[in-house]
């Protein structure tokens, strides 16, 4: 019964995440259907992820009175509205209030889902969380060829009308799993909300372990068609196809740094990450040519999609199980809200003529100093929430 619960579960995880990474393939569809600018394109995709981040402490809260099932049950009823809402805009209005929707329905499903994954393998931790990260990822993998080819025959629209009826049809599986009694292990509440922000000083750390990079990861993705066809001069097919290698590398980055995680020490293998993705970003910059522009694309997306299932293995290895889910929706609601304005600042530069290439070479910069500082407080047993003890066993 757990499988069938953990099944329907990566359906619907892989139904929420399409629809956040549908928007960067259509960015300048939609520059073009709504007669806007990067700037404007990169708000809609900003308020997804703003969307993502602010519903997760309200829900972390909610998880203290309703139980993680119905919570799941939830966002995926909102995510269904919300799909066919923005399927129906007919301004640049209602595309971001759409946009916003999608966002919220993925933030609660992620705050109620990932924890009680977590609490259906207790003993796997890691490896289970990866493959429920991987199924989302399959998702992002599939998105850009999805919406070209979507594109070639219909309009941009029915990429939401596709998605609102997956939506609808997964959520009513769930309902009926849920029914079925096989939601019985692991979707209890968390019951004492203040307890959750007892552990300040860990979800602290967990911020700022994920929330620049996460910033700067939101700039790149968003924004990489356009970067590879203004910058890199590849024309709009080369550049969908450098999307989709970016999240294909995902795939198995998910599965094989999940069990990672449940293995090595938790915060010296996130530092490794980071510095791994700090240095691939500034070769994309260098890169040209296809093949070369490839190989680091694809470097760049292994490293990132390890660092999500690091830090979430982090973080729920370390919060006791009283307080786990309502801990998480705070650590990844507070972390998201600052992740999520990275593609919107991009945005912002591009369009006042600064050059992808500085943008994102000064980004890079900026995230080393950062993660610098970090690893000096980590080296003097200075990092908040990791004493000694946690040094020695992570």
């Amino acid at each position: 019964m757990t499988r069938r619960l953990f099944g329907t579960l990566c359906g619907l995880v892989f139904l929420v995440n399409f629809g956040r990474v549908a928007f960067p393939p259509l960015v300048e569809t939609l520059q073009t259907q709504f007669s806007v600018g990067p700037a404007t394109i990169g708000v809609v995709t900003s308020l997804v992820w703003l969307g993502t981040a602010i519903p997760r402490i309200p829900v972390g809260y909610l998880l203290t009175r309703v139980s993680r099932s119905k919570v799941v049950l939830g966002s995926g009823t909102l995510l269904v509205v919300a799909a066919a809402f923005t399927a129906s805009a007919t301004s640049v209005l209602t595309l971001q209030i759409g946009a916003f929707g999608l966002g919220l329905a993925s933030g609660a499903y992620f705050v109620s889902a990932t924890p009680l994954v977590g609490e259906l393998y207790p003993e796997r931790v890691g490896r289970m969380v990866g493959i429920h990260g991987a199924a989302s990822q399959v998702a992002a993998v599939v998105a850009a060829p999805v919406v070209v080819f979507i594109l070639a025959s219909y309009s941009w629209r029915e990429t939401f009308w596709v998605l609102a009826a997956a939506g609808a049809l997964v959520t009513l599986l769930l309902y009926a799993v849920s029914r079925d009694g096989s939601a019985g292990a692991g979707t209890g509440a968390d019951r004492d909300f203040s307890a959750a922000l007892g552990h300040w000083k860990l979800i602290l750390t967990g911020i700022l372990l994920i929330a620049p990079a996460g910033f700067v990861w939101q700039g790149l993705f968003n924004f990489l068609v356009s970067y590879m066809t203004q910058a890199k001069a590849f024309d709009a097919a080369t550049a969908s196809t450098m999307l989709t290698i970016v999240f294909a590398a995902g795939v198995p980055a998910f599965s094989l740094s999940g069990r990672l995680a449940d293995n090595l020490p938790h915060v010296p293998y996130i530092f490794g990450l980071l510095v791994a993705f700090i240095g691939a970003l500034v070769a994309l910059t260098y890169a040209q040519g296809f093949v070369a522009v490839a190989a680091v694309v694809a470097v760049l997306g292994y490293v990132i999609h390890s660092l999500f299932p690091a830090l979430d293995t982090f973080m729920l290895s370390s919060l006791p199980s009283d307080a786990r889910g309502s801990a998480y929706a705070v650590f990844s609601g507070a972390a998201l809200l600052l992740e999520a304005n990275g593609s919107g600042a991009v945005g912002f530069l591009t369009e006042a003529n600064y050059a992808f290439e500085a943008v994102f070479r000064t980004l890079a910069g900026g995230l080393a100093v950062f993660v610098s500082a970090l690893a000096v407080l980590y080296a003097v047993n200075r990092l908040p929430g990791v004493d000694r003890v946690d040094l020695s066993s992570d």
